[in-house]
This record gives C-alpha cells, sequence and structure tokens, in this order.
C-alpha cells in the first residue's frame, strides 16, 4: 500500500464532503429536452445533468486537492493554484518563439533538457517583461530543491490545444529562471486518468510538440510520481469505496427528481 490510512481517511473525506457539497447547493439546468426526459425519465436526466456539472469542475474541486493530500506525504512543499513568476526576458520570449516555430514546422523535436538549458542562458537577457501566464495547477518542491510545475488537464486534449500548453510550460520555466537562475525547475501536463483504459493512453497526438518523457505523466505516471508506487491504486480503490459508502444517499437525492 502506497497510502497510509490516514492519508486514505483524509482523502475519502474530502470526497464525501465534496460530493455532499454539491449536492447541497446543486440544481438542475433549466434546459428543456422533452424527448430525452420521456424516453429516460426526470431521475436520470437529473443525474446526468448532475455528473456534467461535477465533471466542469472535477479537477478544481476533487483532482487537485486531492494531488496535494498525497504530494504533502512526500514533497516538502505543495500548493496550488499558484503563479509561477511574472517577469520574463525579452530574449527568453525570442527563445521560446524559437522554439515553438521549430516544433509546429516540425523542423525540430522536443527536448525539454535542452530547452531549459537554452532559457536559462538567456533568462536575464534584454528587456524584461511583466507578464501574467497561466497559473500553475500544483507546484511541488522536493527536498532537494527541485520544483515541479504541474498544467493538469481533465478532459482529452485536442491536438491543437498542445501548442498552446507547450508555450505554457516553456514560459513557466523562464519567469522561474528570471527569479532564480540557478533552480531546478520542471514543466508538466498531468492527466489524471487515461479515458482509453484499457488501451494505452494515445500518445502520438502530442508527440511532436512535447517530450513525452519529461512533459507528461499520465494516470499512474501523474499519481505514482507523488506518492509513490502503488498510489493509483490505492486511490481508486478510496474513490470506489466513497461510492458505495453513498451510494444510497445519491439514490435518495435523486429520487425527488422522479416526480
Amino acid at each position: 500500500m502506497a497510502l497510509t490510512k490516514l492519508i486514505q481517511e483524509t482523502i475519502e473525506k474530502h470526497l464525501r464532503d465534496a460530493l455532499r457539497k454539491k449536492m447541497e447547493n446543486y440544481s438542475p439546468e433549466p434546459a428543456i429536452m422533452p424527448f430525452h426526459t420521456r424516453l429516460l425519465g426526470k431521475d436520470r436526466m437529473a443525474l446526468f445533468s448532475f455528473i456534467h456539472s461535477l465533471n466542469t469542475n472535477f479537477g478544481t474541486s476533487i483532482f487537485e486537492p486531492i494531488a496535494k493530500i498525497i504530494s504533502l506525504s512526500k514533497f516538502k512543499t505543495a500548493e496550488l493554484q499558484v503563479s509561477a513568476g511574472n517577469h520574463i526576458s525579452q530574449k527568453a520570449q525570442v527563445v521560446i518563439q524559437d522554439i515553438m516555430d521549430n516544433l509546429t514546422a516540425a523542423t525540430g523535436e522536443p527536448h525539454k533538457q535542452e530547452e531549459v538549458e537554452a532559457i536559462r542562458k538567456v533568462c536575464r537577457s534584454g528587456n524584461i517583461k511583466t507578464i501574467k501566464p497561466t497559473k500553475v495547477d500544483i507546484k511541488l518542491e522536493d527536498n532537494n530543491g527541485a520544483i515541479f510545475l504541474f498544467d493538469i488537464k481533465t478532459a482529452k486534449p485536442n491536438k491543437g490545444g498542445f501548442q498552446e500548453f507547450k508555450r505554457t510550460l516553456l514560459e513557466w520555466i523562464a519567469v522561474t529562471l528570471y527569479d532564480d537562475p540557478d533552480a531546478n525547475v520542471h514543466s508538466l501536463i498531468a492527466i489524471p486518468y487515461n479515458p482509453y483504459e484499457p488501451k494505452p493512453y494515445s500518445r502520438w497526438t502530442m508527440k511532436g510538440m512535447l517530450d513525452l518523457e519529461q512533459e507528461l505523466k499520465v494516470a499512474e505516471e501523474f499519481w505514482d510520481f507523488l506518492g509513490g508506487t502503488g498510489t493509483y491504486k490505492d486511490l481508486l480503490d478510496s474513490f470506489e469505496k466513497v461510492g458505495v459508502e453513498l451510494r444510497h444517499e445519491i439514490d435518495e437525492y435523486f429520487k425527488k427528481y422522479v416526480k
């Protein structure tokens, strides 16, 4: 078992509280779908609407807080929704644009460590600009001072979206190195589960844009990185346990939509 009993209990409490809060504050969207409602029933349509509503903020209400709970067992610090920094050098922006142009035109392949070192060389060169990059979903620092900046994606990203994601990852590197040119910093995309299971995650759509070894962690790779080998399995067990525990409560809640 990777997760201690205390961590699992903390995760399970968070899940219970999050679901109960969602049900307490939930009111179905007023969209009228008479054919669907007559075919499937009001209760099923209400449940469908509830799941859709839950999915829209699953990352911030479920995955991010749980990632923090798990990370604090292994990392020195874990912070949610923080800024990586807000100053970037003009020459670092030029380097980032060159990297993006080469990757977009397929004239080069992504090599994250080389990209980081190219940015490091110019991280304080030229005019300094103030920017407001996308916030980091979870920022970790290990006991050796290494920094890991994660952008958590809860939906299946499309191919075009990875250009935007790649630029964000590079900007995070640049603003972090401006603040500390010697920083050991890593920026990554995390996908909490594999939507293609039991098949392997389809990585080909991002192969030409991301360094798959250095910039992407999917399902077990992500959760086991946070908490150690076996974390993903333990986490799924906790989700199942809470689901079984609250099943009657959820069923009772949706009975009122039968009327």
